[in-house]
């Protein structure tokens, strides 16, 4: 498995707006439908990458922990279905269902909502705040597929606890690692 790490796209940034074909609902959904009341986490998944995969239940057990106390969630996917056919919408929306995704999975075709948030890898997490400023990017916890690590999110749910009871996050935020994301080539 190829390792690519986050970019680490700088603390305070505004997330960059969005309009994408959501694969479960088949609607359209954007930045402000998915925004939640204390935060946003937006996370560039895939169907395929061993290390999404690993950290599938993680990321459902998060969502319906947080989206409770006014966390917003989505996944985008921005891989060429064209040589990775296995990420298509199609399979994005049986994947979605079978994994019970609780947020919306979204197709970035163009990939410019991977561009504009420097996205780099399959998982990579950004969380924001309720004014859509950057306030945690990077892994969900320490755990890699056969690295023998628990699986806790303990650094995304940090990230969380943080926002929720408006506390300075002051822990080291640790790229993501995983695919990389699967760029187009023509």
């Amino acid at each position: 498995m190829a390792r690519t790490p986050s970019n680490m796209l700088p603390l305070g940034t505004l997330a960059p707006n969005f309009s994408l074909p959501d694969t479960t609902s088949n609607t359209t959904i954007g930045l402000n439908d998915v925004k939640g009341e204390k935060g946003t986490v937006i996370m560039f998944i895939c169907n395929h990458c061993p290390f999404v995969i690993h950290v599938n239940s993680e990321i459902v057990a998060i969502a319906n922990a947080y989206a409770k106390k006014g966390i917003g969630f989505v996944a985008i996917s921005s891989n060429d279905v064209v040589n990775y056919p296995q990420d298509s919408p199609e399979k994005m929306k049986i994947h979605a269902k079978k994994e019970g995704y609780p947020f919306p999975y979204l197709y970035d075709e163009s990939q410019e909502i991977a561009k504009a948030y420097d996205a780099a890898c399959t998982p990579d997490f950004y969380v924001f705040d309720d004014h859509l400023k950057l306030v945690y990017r990077g892994q969900l916890d320490d755990s890699r597929p056969e690295n023998g690590k628990p699986l806790n999110g303990k650094d995304l749910r940090h990230a969380l606890d943080c926002l929720i009871e408006n506390k300075e996050n002051t822990a080291i935020q640790k790229p993501s690692i995983g695919c990389n994301i699967k760029w187009k080539t023509n």
